[in-house]
């Protein structure tokens, strides 16, 4: 099964319903920038890559609902757009960078023409978008699959593959990759609490492609690698920074520091647009802290007293120092830093 994570319909967006797989698949539609907000900011949709895209349509949809108003109501209404997206998640870097792409053409194209014509003008960079997306993660795919072993078992931690982007995926881009190069590759995911991606996500993709995986709680992986059963990690990622500090689902951290441990190689997957060379270092990162139902329980059930304080952050940050290599649609940069990023991105401005 192909997973569509995000498709144009007729005048629509439509956006598979992350929250209530693996038991449920479906879709919903959306028609305007603040509908699309929601759904960035109620995980329907997640995933830096599939954020940004996402982001990219919630402009393109609030420029073809609008298309009626005068020129000056029509520009208001977009810029209002802009900050309400802007403001749907924190710490995902790819929602700012589609934003800026599509600011910047709105800027370029809004005194020429008609509404009409940079509706459909926005519509059609959307979709660029989208395709570019798909087209980077085969690329960043193909690099990071010739890192790995014929055979090997890959450790993922929250879900970095189709569901997470456009299509294909990042550090499961590079599982799905190596199989197509005839590598024997099997998956080891964990849970990852308390949003659950792992279980919920990651398995869900793997079993309708047939790729072997095998489900673990968040803290066995220690035991698994201390035993041999683990040959690389892989992640994703939301933002990576100047030195090369990365910003991962919460407890990304634990799974590096482990890694470094066990003398397994630790790979973070992403697209250049994942780089904010704005921020020094991941001290400065910011991080979004989500409510506490989702850690005092899941879908109703609630197994924790309600009076109990919870701290409920949804990313952290790993140190460069613990990173492998950031596998990019470029190549590879072994032991990240300041300057290896700086020099790569020179490479390909």
């Amino acid at each position: 099964m192909k997973v569509e994570t995000l498709r144009w319909i007729g005048d629509h967006l439509e956006m598979i319903d992350q929250r209530v797989l693996p038991l449920e698949f479906n879709y919903l539609s959306y028609y305007s920038a603040s509908d699309v907000s929601d759904g960035i900011r109620t995980m329907v949709v997640r995933g830096a890559p599939a954020i940004g895209v996402a982001a990219a349509y919630g402009i393109a949809l609030e420029a073809q609902a609008n298309q009626d108003f005068h020129k000056d109501i029509f520009v208001e209404k977009m810029e209002s757009a802009f900050k309400e997206l802007a403001t749907s998640r924190p710490t995902a870097v790819n929602l700012f960078w589609a934003l800026k792409k599509m600011k910047d053409l709105f800027e370029d194209i809004v005194n020429e023409g008609s509404v009409v014509e940079i509706a459909e003008k926005l519509l059609a960079l959307a979709h660029a978008i989208r395709e570019e997306d798909i087209a980077i993660n085969h690329d960043l795919g193909m690099h990071g699959a010739r890192l790995l072993p014929d055979e090997a078992a890959i450790l993922t931690h929250c879900n970095a593959g189709a569901l997470a982007t456009a299509g294909h995926g990042t550090a499961l881009g590079v599982v799905r990759s190596a199989i197509q190069m005839g590598k024997k590759i099997s998956v080891i995911a964990d849970e990852t609490r308390p949003f659950l991606q792992g279980a919920r996500l990651t398995a869900w993709e793997m079993i309708q492609e047939g790729i072997p995986l095998t489900l673990i709680t968040d803290n066995m992986s220690g035991h698994l690698m201390r035993e041999g059963k683990i040959d690389a990690v892989i992640v994703g990622t939301d933002r990576v920074v100047a030195n090369g500090d990365v910003a991962n689902k919460i407890g990304t951290y634990m799974v590096a520091v482990l890694a470094k441990r066990h003398n397994i190689p630790f790979y973070v997957a992403c697209p250049l647009s994942t780089i904010d060379t704005s921020i020094d270092s991941g001290e400065d990162i910011p991080i979004e802290e989500r409510s506490s139902d989702e850690v005092t329980g899941f879908r109703g059930l609630q197994w924790a007293p309600s009076e109990v304080k919870v701290r409920n952050p949804s990313f952290d940050v790993t140190p460069a120092e613990l990173v492998s290599g950031l596998i990019t649609e470029k190549g590879v940069v072994f032991q990240p830093d300041k300057v290896k990023i700086k020099t790569l991105l020179k490479k390909v401005s």
